[in-house]
């Protein structure tokens, strides 16, 4: 992984076009939401991941450097904490949210039903004529999470972190700071996801207190951690495929407490079951807490 030099024009020239691009598509899937297109919507979102992949490219931002051929020699314990790290984080997180909030957790599947409306319905009778119980399939699921899926979505998630972690992270930590540079890219990380917490209730629903802003905030803080983590995973492999695959698996392991907890929780969605909340993300927090001490605050070079 080379060094980055700081380009000023080159900054806000990618971080314009980072913006412009996914905030069109994000109003566009806003506007599917609210004319019955939520399946076309979900398949943009999808889409939207390559929008910091293809800004680095307008940009004129070379990705040679950014450490694409696959770096195994010294790196396997690195690799598997990208690749099952978020998973049992995420497992501890519910674990933590569901101990504290019990009425919550629901086996029946519950959401998928309020979620998939009639679809959900047949889902789940095509389950039941093949004998199989919700918490059978979650356990399936699960697995599926943990095992391959983050190697699945490592190829999407590969198109923000080209853009995230391979360009933008080392030009904010040298224009900025060591600590200074990590945090400010989580922010943007998270503002870039705005529009569609504002329009659609991404992550959260609308029926917290707040909302949207709250929900902003408490995005911004897991995007904050989260970006630590990535960011210490490509330091130290030199590799861009290992905090894609991190970030496969984060997306992975999310939906699973998600569908194991009641439709509606209001104000406690802020809390988790999801990663992305408060309470459930504490396991990912204190982490990225420990490395942000260790790998950032004591080593920055203001």
């Amino acid at each position: 992984m080379e060094t980055t030099q700081y380009d000023n024009k080159t900054l806000f020239k990618y971080l314009r076009w980072v913006f412009i691009i996914a905030w069109v598509m994000q109003v566009a899937v806003w506007m599917l939401y609210q004319n019955g297109g939520a399946a076309v919507g979900q398949l943009l979102m999808a889409v939207m991941m390559y929008v910091p992949l293809v800004a680095t490219l307008i940009s004129g931002v070379k990705l040679k450097g950014m450490g694409w051929k696959p770096k195994f020699k010294g790196n396997v314990g690195t690799l598997l904490f990208s690749w099952f790290g978020p998973f049992l984080l995420t497992l501890i997180g519910a674990a933590i949210y569901f101990l504290i909030f019990p009425k919550h957790l629901d086996l029946t599947g519950q959401y998928i039903m309020a979620a998939s409306g009639e679809a959900g319905e047949a889902a789940m009778k095509a389950l039941e004529a093949q004998g199989l119980t919700y918490q059978t399939y979650m356990l399936i699921t699960s697995a599926s999470s943990a095992l391959y899926a983050p190697l699945l979505n490592m190829f999407v998630a590969v198109g923000e972190e080209a853009g995230w972690r391979g360009y933008m992270s080392p030009v904010l930590k040298e224009k900025f700071g060591r600590t200074k540079g990590i945090i400010i890219g989580g922010i943007i990380w998270g503002m870039w996801h705005w529009p569609l917490i504002g329009f659609i209730g991404y992550e959260y629903g609308p029926s917290y207190f707040g909302f949207p802003v709250t929900g902003m905030l408490v995005f911004c803080i897991f995007t904050i951690t989260l970006g630590i983590l990535c960011d210490a995973v490509y330091e130290k492999s030199g590799c861009i495929w290992f905090p894609a695959i991190f970030h496969g698996s984060i997306n992975a392991a999310a939906t699973i407490p998600i569908a194991l907890c009641v439709p509606d929780t209001g104000n406690y969605r802020l809390l988790g079951p999801a990663p992305n909340g408060v309470l459930a993300g504490l396991p990912i927090i204190i982490i990225a807490i420990l490395i942000f001490k260790s790998r950032y605050f004591s080593t920055r070079t203001e």
